[in-house]
């Protein structure tokens, strides 16, 4: 401790000058960080005021043309769950059109193919679209199908999806309420939440996006996205939208802006659900994450403009601006965490009692989201009290992302342009099953683990320093940030060695073969 104290004491923070900027910089992140987490009491207003029962689909007056899309690309696990559900829903083969739209560059195109043949001799109109590249990525493929899909309406289904048979009969009614209605929503139940605690802590995430945020901006009148699968369109409100492009890793939340801000309506059904699996391992779920936090800041630069152009009420375009870039707070989540530690020293050395005393209110932001996430668990689960014990580790999760999801940030904003990395599906449904040793696990280390690891080493030194000062409002903050980074870290290190080690077993097993 001697050591370290002297570092800190003696080369930065006697110098106030240095002092005084790192006080700034913590303010202006936690100030960041209080008006992005602030807008979850918002959210929480609008839920508590808007609360209805359970809406009543209405009657399907008639059975249109439907075309749902299956984009996939090297989908070896899951791919013949996707078909086979899909086949099994329940409406007329003669109104129904399934379009495999493949991008595949291994066995997972001889499965499709031979799936496709079965049910086409089953009096099914299923078509095997595949692509000899990957042109545009999934936008690509989407736009590419459509150009030959028969559907009035087009359903979207990702790899990971098992559709329920009634999903036709529940969403379609809804477009002949209202010919402005350009998409109709489901919110997404997990197939594998209670699989360990990383998929946990992905439900308790992806819960708060469609119970408090898709249903309230429906509700009230904000903007909303396509979640990407899990919906269905009305075809011609695409084609006045401008269609699928490529230009961003979040084709879903793009075409979602340019057809409201063209007048389409959207209709999000919280009570009907269509089911999926949330990634099992913390390496696919990084590159997911990556994927959606980097594709929605470049969506905000391409649309942010069009929006406060927009003839639409200013609360909509407020609305619509968090929306598009509450992203933005992974690297002030970051910067705040570098910050906590010389913090410990300042406070130390006396003198600023006013600024840490201001500095209190900021944790309201923390009320405020737990409100917001105590809402969506309730509404969801019966057992939503041990779930939200949850609520720390979610909080530290969110902390450990910082560094994956601040490069994601950084790369949208100086528009570095990066492949559309799919999030690999492996069948994981229950405990018993595993994704170790199977195809698509990624086995590099990015730098970043290193750099989360190193960050687990600071900010636990950061902790240590706290209790050994008696600083013990410090504690909670340094504990998360300390288990965030240790615990996403040595997650990634722990599956990237296992996958390797199988991969090793496997090779051995086969030359001895």
């Amino acid at each position: 401790m001697t050591i370290a104290t002297f570092f800190f004491r003696q080369e930065i923070l006697q110098n106030n000058y240095l002092a005084d900027i790192v006080l700034y910089l913590y303010f202006f992140s936690l100030l960041i960080l209080f008006t992005f987490g602030a807008h979850g009491f918002v959210m929480v207003y609008h839920y508590l005021r808007n609360r209805s029962k359970e809406e009543e689909t209405p009657a399907l007056g008639r059975e249109p043309v439907v075309t749902i899309q299956l984009p996939v690309f090297n989908e070896f696990y899951v791919v013949e769950r996707l078909i086979t559900s899909v086949c099994s829903i329940e409406y007329p083969k003669e109104k129904l059109e399934v379009q495999v739209l493949d991008d595949s560059t291994d066995e997972t195109y001889q499965i499709i193919d031979n799936i496709v043949r079965t049910y086409q001799q089953l009096g099914f109109d299923i078509k095997h679209i595949h692509r000899i590249n990957r042109s545009g990525y999934k936008a690509g493929a989407l736009r590419n199908g459509l150009v030959t899909a028969r559907g009035e309406f087009v359903a979207i289904f990702d790899a990971d999806f098992v559709p329920k048979k009634d999903f036709l009969l529940e969403t379609l009614p809804y477009f002949f309420q209202d010919e402005k209605i350009g998409l109709v929503q489901t919110r997404w139940e997990h197939l594998n939440s209670d699989y360990s605690l990383l998929t946990r802590t992905q439900a308790m995430a992806l819960d708060g996006h469609f119970v408090m945020e898709q249903q309230v901006r429906n509700q009230v009148g904000f903007f909303i996205n396509f979640n990407g699968t899990g919906g269905i369109w009305r075809k011609t409100c695409i084609e006045d939208a401008g269609n699928w492009q490529s230009d961003t890793l979040t084709e879903d939340l793009d075409l979602s802006y340019r057809a409201q801000l063209k007048g389409w309506k959207f209709k999000y059904l919280n009570d009907f659900t269509s089911p999926a699996e949330l990634p099992a391992g913390v390496n696919a779920l990084k590159s997911q994450q990556f994927r959606w936090t980097k594709g929605a800041i470049e969506t905000a630069r391409k649309m942010l403009p069009a929006v406060w152009k927009a003839k639409i009420p200013l609360r909509v375009k407020i609305h619509s601006t968090f929306h598009l870039t509450n992203n933005i707070v992974f690297p002030f989540i970051l910067l705040a965490g570098l910050l906590n530690v010389p913090l410990i020293f300042i406070k130390q050395q006396g003198g600023h009692e006013a600024y840490f005393a201001l500095m209190s209110v900021f944790v309201l932001a923390f009320i405020g989201s737990f409100l917001f996430y105590m809402l969506s668990q309730k509404a969801v689960y019966p057992d939503w009290r041990r779930r939200l014990l949850l609520f720390p580790l979610f909080m530290a999760g969110s902390m450990g992302f910082a560094v994956n999801n601040s490069r994601a940030v950084f790369e949208g904003l100086f528009k570095k342009k990066s492949e559309f990395v799919r999030t690999p599906k492996y069948m994981i449904e229950g405990k018993k099953d595993s994704w170790i040793g199977k195809k698509y696990v990624p086995l590099k280390l990015d730098w970043v683990v290193f750099v989360e690891f190193g960050l687990a080493i600071y900010c636990f030194f950061g902790l240590i320093s706290s209790l050994y000062y008696l600083q013990i409002a410090a504690v909670p903050f340094q504990l998360l940030y300390f288990s965030g980074f240790a615990f996403v870290s040595a997650l990634s290190i722990k599956h990237a060695l296992e996958a390797r080690r199988l991969k090793k077993e496997a090779f051995a097993a086969s030359q001895q073969q």
